[in-house]
């Protein structure tokens, strides 16, 4: 890929399958019956989250962006480590196993390495509703003769152990209340899911939720939300390609607290119909950044956010407070020009004029889409490298840009073997 003109065009985000659609996937284990998931775009985490539910005995069938998953079966409450350790959320899974059939066995997660993510929220909310827990040679056992209501009270607004609370307490007999819940549109897209399934869930999208157990739940029939993330790196590359793009497909509410960060710095963002008017104003401006739960700046835009401030006027600071280890794609961004210190959790950006083409090496989801939007204005060719790590969080995001004016090929598909895909 190369810097090359402006972009400009329309496009639609792609349904949010890897941060709703696999959680909703997973849920779907609690009911037995045929669920059906909509606006189900493939990235190549739902390959991996079809296969682990294959392999616990549901029948899953894809048409499109649609997918049939069929939970009548008796399954098999076990989550291989050979599906397991290829993303992380397949975690999703022991909630819905240990409602439904009062145990689970999960071999621990893996994902992206941005750092540690513990466990340990989740355990002690299902350990309070009456699960006995226990890490077994890389296996979470955990069983329970019936799961009773509780009060929960997280000690950080987790998105994963709001799911993992939520999926175990909609079976559960009495109230369980959840303080400092995710407050994030999945969080509320999946209460919505769950609710359909016929769930008693209040207070979606705030910090406190109230579940009322109920005995039996049925299959369902739900399209899941346009990805916030994806239509925030499109215009992220807007800010840093330069253009004026419409994205449809997203309301502004969801992505509140990225727009006034982008317009601070210089690109004037619009609310239309059915999504965001964009268009990049120079002179392109530096500002801090610090990431926090929603509604504050999310944790996967920090790295667009640091490349795109990579080549804007001044210096920012940008704190990480969610992951420990988020800014090792940093070194890979200096190799093309960039001008970025780290220490711990903070990151100084210096503002250079132009990045210079290099060949670089993907390290997660995220990181990949940052250095691709580097590549937008970098001078000479940028070679991307391990970019399966995009692909599983992203349908095409070179081919959406390219759709926009972006000068990018893909040479070969990205495998997960191949270390130079």
């Amino acid at each position: 890929m190369r810097s090359g003109a402006p972009l400009s065009g329309t496009t639609r985000v792609s349904g949010m399958t890897k941060n709703a659609g696999l959680k909703q996937m997973a849920a779907s284990l609690l009911a037995p019956g045929v669920t059906t998931l909509r606006n189900m775009t493939p990235v190549a985490d739902l390959d991996v989250m079809v296969e682990l539910l294959e392999a616990m005995g549901a029948g899953v069938e894809r048409r499109g962006e649609e997918v049939r998953i069929d939970a009548g079966a008796e399954l098999t409450p076990e989550a291989p480590y050979e599906h397991v350790r290829r993303m992380r959320a397949s975690i999703n899974v022991l909630g819905p196993l240990l409602a439904r059939y009062g145990r689970a066995r999960v071999a621990m997660p893996g994902g992206d390495n941005i750092g540690s993510r513990k466990l340990d929220m989740h355990f002690d909310a299902l350990e309070a509703m009456g699960a006995e827990l226990d890490v077994r040679h890389g296996f979470i056992e955990a069983r329970c003769n019936a799961l009773g209501g509780a009060r929960v009270v997280l000690e950080f607004p987790s998105v994963g152990a709001t799911e993992t609370v939520l999926t175990a307490a909609v079976l559960a007999k009495g109230e369980t209340v959840v303080e400092n819940a995710a407050r994030e549109p999945e969080i509320v897209d999946l209460c919505t899911f769950l609710t359909k399934m016929g769930a008693s869930i209040e207070g979606a999208g705030s910090s406190t939720l109230v579940i009322e157990g109920v005995a039996n739940l049925t299959a369902t029939d739900h399209t899941i939300v346009g990805d916030r993330i994806e239509a925030g790196t499109l215009l992220f590359a807007c800010a840093i390609a330069g253009g004026d793009i419409v994205v449809e497909g997203v309301p502004a509410a969801n992505l509140e607290t990225v727009l006034r960060k982008l317009g601070e710095m210089g690109v004037v963002v619009t609310a239309t119909p059915d999504g965001l008017a964009a268009r990049a104003v120079d002179p392109l401006m530096s500002v801090d950044v610090q990431t926090l739960p929603f509604p504050g700046f999310a944790t996967d835009f920090m790295p667009l956010a640091v490349a795109t401030m990579a080549v804007a006027h001044g210096t920012a600071i940008v704190t990480e407070n969610v992951f420990d280890n988020r800014f090792a794609f940093v070194g890979e961004l200096n190799r093309m020009g960039a001008d970025v210190s780290t220490e711990g959790r903070h990151a100084v950006v210096r503002g250079v004029p132009r990045l210079s083409g290099a060949p670089v090496r993907v390290s997660d989801v995220r990181a990949g889409a940052a250095l691709l939007l580097a590549g937008l204005a970098a001078d000479g060719d940028t070679t991307i490298v391990d970019t399966y790590h995009v692909e599983r969080g992203y349908a095409d995001l070179p081919g959406r840009l390219r759709a926009l004016g972006a000068d990018v090929t893909r040479v070969r598909e990205p495998t997960r073997e191949d270390p130079g895909a």
